[in-house]
């Protein structure tokens, strides 16, 4: 180009020129108009339609003539009350875990508490950041939603909706970008009330139909063997992901992940399940 042009040169047309038009200094001082990169969103995670009376809807499993897929799914539990035995040492996180599901290259989904992303908040960053795992909720406190709950606090209804935002906005200050829009209840246990609470927040509660006995247990094998034992196809396989009160998940995991892909079971997130059963994917 001439070095004395001094006249906007536009590429886009007239009528698109505001909008999709910026303009970069030309040589010799001008400046011509180039097309502007269209800004590219994500697509917004699968969900399911709300319940009866708008209730907030569950998911438990996907479908079993779909193909052989699973999801491991992971707690991430630590409740609102529980830093002072995080500052002495108990560990809630299990980053041991993690890298073996890299390793072993497994998409999983992680149901984090708001308290927990706080408490390691680059693990949650990286978990969040990572391709092969999704982040989803499990409340800020991990307080039950209803009474009788495993001996949690339990919230009070008016709380409940506010609990389940402040972990979103936990994650989000951890640097957790797009969470998922599926929550779990602190230890599965949910009503009518609760799921009331919750309508209109826009997620999908999700359950499980595997219990992988993780919780407490101090033999590896029994645990695999529970998991593997209960696996059907669109199985959702609940887990944990806190080195204290689940310490043989990982060494549960490496024997889980190569027999089921031995018979045959592709792992996926949770939301490849929704997707399907959603017939968005």
């Amino acid at each position: 180009m001439i070095a004395s042009v001094r006249r906007v040169i536009s590429v886009c047309t007239l009528g698109a020129a505001l909008a999709a038009c910026g303009t970069v200094e030309a040589p010799g001082g001008g400046r011509t108009a180039v097309p502007s990169t269209p800004a590219r969103h994500p697509a917004a995670p699968p969900t399911l339609a709300a319940g009866p009376a708008g209730l907030t809807p569950v998911f438990a499993s996907g479908s079993r003539t779909r193909g052989k897929t699973v999801a491991l799914t992971f707690d991430a539990d630590m409740t609102a009350d529980q830093g002072p035995r995080a500052a002495e040492g108990e560990r809630f996180d299990n980053p041991q875990l993690i890298a073996t599901l890299r390793a072993l290259k497994v998409p999983a989904t992680v149901f984090m508490t708001g308290r927990w992303a706080e408490e390691y908040p680059v693990q949650a960053r990286g978990i969040g950041r990572d391709p092969l795992f999704e982040v989803a909720n499990h409340s800020y406190s991990h307080y039950a939603f209803t009474a009788d709950c495993y001996g949690l606090p339990t919230l009070d209804e008016d709380r409940m909706r506010a609990d389940v935002d402040r972990a979103f906005k936990a994650f989000r200050r951890a640097g957790v970008r797009n969470a998922k829009p599926y929550f779990r209840f602190p230890g599965g246990c949910y009503d009518r009330r609760a799921l009331r609470a919750l309508s209109g927040s826009g997620v999908t509660a999700v359950q499980w139909d595997v219990v992988g006995g993780d919780a407490f247990a101090t033999d590896a094998d029994a645990v695999a063997r529970q998991v593997l034992e209960g696996v059907r196809p669109g199985s959702v396989v609940v887990l944990h992901c806190t080195r204290s009160a689940a310490p043989t998940t990982e060494r549960a995991i490496r024997t889980v992940v190569p027999e089921l892909r031995r018979q045959g079971y592709r792992f996926v997130k949770v939301s490849e399940l929704i997707g399907a059963s959603a017939g968005t994917s």
